[in-house]
C-alpha cells in the first residue's frame, strides 16, 4: 500500500482522469505527488522520459496521459492515435520497470471490448472477437499497454495493474461543439439553447441507444483504492453498472441546465452502437462500489461548465 509520503507520479495530471487522481490523492492526505505538463516533459520522448524516470524514481504511477478524441479524430487520424498512445504508454511503463517502480496502474478503455462484447461486458471478454472498426486503433494501442503491464508481471514479477472505465464524465471535460462526447455536448447544446432562447433542439438518431456514465472523481477514488487493494494481469472494469437512453439521458440534461423547449430527433442520423456497459462486479467483489448518482454529477458538470472560461475554446 502507498504511504501519505510516497512519491507518486500521476501522468496526464492536465485531463479530466488525471486531474481527478491528483484531488482524490490529496483528499486522502497524500502528499508527495509528481507531474509535468507536456511542455515540461513530451512523453513520447523515450529519452526524456528515460531521463525523468532516472532523476524522480517515483515509487507509483498513475499513467492517465493518452491521445484522445471522439469518433470523427479516431477515424481520420488513425495512425496518430495508434503511434502516439503506444509511444507514451510504453514509454512511461518500461522506464518505471527500469527505474524499480513498485506499483503502476494504468488507465485504459471501455473501447477494448469487442464490438460485439456480450452485454453487460465482462473483463473476460477482452480480444474475443472484432473490435469496433471507427475507433479500433486507439482500443489496439490501449489493449498493448494492458498486456505489456501482464506481460511484465510474467516475466519479472512486477505488480503493474489497469482499469478499463466506462464513459466519464465531470470537472476539466472537453465541452468543444464538435470534439467532445455526448455528455458534455447536451450541455453544452442545451446551455446555449436556453440563452439563445430557441424553442427547439435537435439531437440525431431516435434516442434508443443505452449508456453508462461514470462521475470522474468516482473513478479516481477507485484508481486510489486498486492501487492500494488490487494486484491481478486482468484489469477492473470501472462504471456504475446502470443504464439509461440516450432520450432519458438528453431529457435529463436539459431539466438540469434548465432548458423548456422541445426535443426532437432527426431519425435520418446514426444511432451508434445499442448497447456498452460494463460489469462492474469485480469491483463490487473488491469492496467499490460508485457514489455519485447521474443527475447530481450533471449539476456539478453544469457548474464546472459555466466557471470554466476555456469551454468555447476547447
Amino acid at each position: 500500500m502507498m504511504d501519505k509520503d510516497s512519491k507518486i507520479y500521476v501522468a496526464g495530471h492536465r485531463g479530466m482522469v488525471g486531474s481527478a487522481i491528483v484531488r482524490e490523492l490529496k483528499r486522502q492526505g497524500y502528499t508527495n505527488i509528481i507531474t509535468r505538463t507536456h511542455a515540461e516533459l513530451d512523453l513520447i520522448d523515450q529519452q526524456a522520459v528515460n531521463d525523468f524516470f532516472e532523476a524522480e524514481k517515483p515509487e507509483y504511477v498513475f499513467l492517465a496521459a493518452a491521445k484522445v478524441g471522439g469518433i470523427i479524430a479516431n477515424s481520420e487520424h488513425l495512425a496518430d492515435f495508434m503511434y502516439d498512445n503506444m509511444m507514451l504508454e510504453m514509454n512511461v511503463i518500461h522506464a518505471a520497470w527500469r527505474n524499480g517502480c513498485r506499483k503502476l496502474e494504468f488507465l485504459g478503455s471501455s473501447c477494448i471490448y469487442p464490438r460485439m462484447a456480450p452485454q453487460p461486458m465482462p473483463e473476460s471478454c477482452l480480444l474475443t472477437s472484432e473490435l469496433e472498426k471507427t475507433n479500433e486503433a486507439y482500443a489496439l494501442a490501449k489493449i498493448s499497454g494492458l498486456k505489456y503491464c501482464e506481460y511484465l508481471n510474467r516475466q519479472y514479477g512486477t505488480d503493474y495493474i489497469s482499469v478499463m472505465p466506462t464513459n466519464l464524465y465531470g470537472p476539466n471535460d472537453n465541452y468543444h461543439p464538435e470534439h467532445s462526447h455526448v455528455l458534455p455536448a447536451l450541455i453544452r447544446r442545451f446551455h446555449e439553447a436556453k440563452e439563445a432562447g430557441l424553442t427547439e433542439v435537435t439531437c440525431w438518431g431516435d434516442g434508443s441507444p443505452l449508456r453508462e456514465f461514470l462521475y470522474v472523481d468516482d473513478l479516481a477514488n477507485l484508481c486510489v483504492f486498486l492501487m492500494n487493494n488490487y494486484s491481478g494481469n486482468e484489469t477492473v472494469n470501472a462504471g456504475t453498472g446502470k443504464e439509461l437512453s440516450i432520450k432519458e439521458l438528453t431529457e435529463l440534461v436539459a431539466s438540469i441546465v434548465g432548458y423548456k423547449g422541445k426535443i426532437l430527433w432527426d431519425t435520418t442520423r446514426p444511432n451508434g452502437t445499442p448497447r456498452k456497459l460494463l460489469d462492474v462486479s469485480k469491483a463490487t467483489r473488491l469492496g467499490w462500489t460508485y457514489k455519485t448518482e447521474l443527475a447530481d454529477g450533471i449539476r456539478l458538470s453544469y457548474e464546472d461548465f459555466l466557471n470554466n472560461p476555456m469551454r468555447a475554446e476547447r
